[in-house]
Formats: C-alpha cells, sequence, structure tokens
C-alpha cells in the first residue's frame, strides 16, 4: 500500500524503516540461499568459492555435481524412497486430516479446543521428542524399520497442516449452501461431492502440499524410525556431510529449493483462488 501523502513525518520514518527492516530479514533468510547455489556448480570438490569462481572463468563451473546425482544409484534409490514415502504419506494426511476438519467445523462438535490442540500437538512438541517417542511405540508394534512405519509417522506429523489449512478454509463456508441444496432433494453424498468438496478444494490440495514438502524435507523421525532401506534424501545428504563432504550434496540442496519454490507458489495460487470463491477478494 503506498504512503498517503498527508503522512506525517513519523509515519514516513516507521514506512521507511519497517521496510527497511523486511528486506534485512529476507537477506537474513535468503542469504544462505545465494551461497549454496553458485556453489553447487564448482568445478572443484570444494565448498569455497575458487578463484575461478570469483573471476567467473568459464572453466570454473562444471554441472558434473548434477549428473552425478542423477546418475549415481544410491542417489536415486533415496530419490524414490522419497518420493514412495511422501506420496502415501500425503494420501494419508490428507484424508485425515481434511475429515477431522470437516468434524471441527460443526458447531455441535463437543470438545472442539481440546481436539484442535491434540491433533496439531506434532507441530508443537519438539521433534526429537516425537520421532523417539515413535521409535518405541513403533518397535513395540513391529512396523520399526519398514516403509510402513516412517509413512505412518510422516503422515502424523503432515496431519495438523491439512487441519489447519482445511480448518481455515471453512471459515467462510457458506452452510446456507448446503440448507438449499437439500431442500431441493440433494442426499448428504451428493452435496459433499457436489458443493463442499469444490469449495473446500483450494485448502485440501494446499494441506496436501505442505503434507507432502514435511515428509520431503523430514530427517530426524526418518533417523528414528527407518533403516538404511528407508533412506530418503535428507538421510542421505546428512550422512554425506558426516561422512563424505562434496558438492553433490549442494546441487540436490538447489534442486530441493527450487521444488520448494514451485510448491509454495502453487500454494499461494490456490489461497488466492479459494479467497475468490468465497468472495473475500475482489476478482
Amino acid at each position: 500500500m503506498a504512503l498517503p501523502v498527508h503522512a506525517s513525518s513519523g509515519e514516513r520514518a516507521w514506512y521507511y524503516s519497517f521496510r527497511v527492516l523486511c528486506a534485512a530479514i529476507f537477506v537474513f533468510l535468503i542469504g544462505p540461499i545465494f551461497v549454496i547455489v553458485p556453489l553447487s556448480f564448482n568445478e572443484l570438490p570444494y565448498f569455497t568459492f575458487t578463484p575461478e569462481m570469483l573471476s567467473f572463468d568459464p572453466d570454473g563451473y562444471s554441472i558434473k555435481w548434477y549428473e552425478e546425482f542423477f546418475t549415481e544409484q544410491s542417489w536415486q534409490d533415496a530419490v524414490a524412497n522419497s518420493f514412495f514415502i511422501a506420496i502415501f504419506a500425503t494420501l494419508i494426511s490428507t484424508t485425515l486430516g481434511t475429515l477431522a476438519a470437516l468434524g471441527l467445523s460443526q458447531p455441535y462438535m463437543p470438545f472442539r479446543t481440546t481436539i484442535m490442540a491434540v491433533l496439531i500437538s506434532p507441530m508443537i512438541v519438539p521433534l526429537i521428542i516425537s520421532a523417539a517417542g515413535m521409535y518405541f511405540f513403533y518397535t513395540r508394534m513391529g512396523i520399526s524399520s519398514t516403509h510402513i512405519g516412517v509413512i505412518v509417522a510422516h503422515a502424523a506429523l503432515g496431519t495438523p497442516f491439512v487441519v489447519i489449512t482445511v480448518t481455515a478454509t471453512l471459515v467462510g463456508f457458506d452452510r446456507s449452501l448446503i440448507r438449499a441444496a437439500a431442500s431441493l432433494g440433494a442426499g448428504p453424498t451428493r452435496i459433499f461431492f457436489k458443493i463442499i468438496v469444490p469449495l473446500i478444494l483450494p485448502g485440501v490440495i494446499s494441506g496436501a502440499l505442505f503434507a507432502f514438502i514435511t515428509s520431503f524435507d523430514e530427517v530426524v523421525v526418518v533417523l528414528f524410525v527407518g533403516s538404511v532401506e528407508q533412506r530418503t534424501i535428507p538421510w542421505k545428504m546428512f550422512s554425506g556431510i558426516r561422512e563424505e563432504i562434496r558438492p553433490t550434496i549442494l546441487a540436490v540442496a538447489t534442486i530441493l529449493v527450487c521444488i520448494s519454490i514451485a510448491l509454495l507458489t502453487t500454494v499461494e495460487l490456490l489461497r488466492r483462488r479459494s479467497e475468490r470463491l468465497r468472495g473475500m477478494s475482489p476478482g
């Protein structure tokens, strides 16, 4: 929003100071990415800028670390595990989170605040505590060090994101549409798929994307409840930093940043679409 012409000197000072502060925070958060991306094209196996890179010599740059990522079998196994676990964890968390949000949105739902607090607790409890608890619980159930155990664990971490996004979508939901459809003879199933689902779909997809990102980037829980057979990309990167530091890790980090940017852009577009459907924004 532009600064009004009649703004006082104090308001002008706060206007520009606030923007300078936001820019400084943005640079602080994004700064490491500006270091990682160029280093991923380093010709030499170093984590520092070489003289050739600083002088913009083409011989100092290479894409061989990206080629190593796409050709080395261990990295491809990690990619397959990450997508397999993330997709199934997202499906489970999206289903459970959407059903929970629909139930909590009902005005007659008892203990809504308590239930909501329990559902979003994985976002609040330190991850190391959740991972340790999952390890002992899944070990007793016999699903530790299995794909099922990791999928269920990641689904538990992703469900709160779905609950929050779908609940936020249901805040502006007009329940008179349900009553109107019922008065015209539509049954509960038809009302759900023809009225409720189209209106909450942007929120469901946004929650699913957040759940997918959470599972795809998670490393602490998979270290506790997984094994070598469930090694994901973050686990492979963590092991690489401890055992053998190679710029391939930086190449993978750059690819993950690009994927995250694409997914977050999709979430923002869905948020705007949801607001337009609910009449909360023009256009």
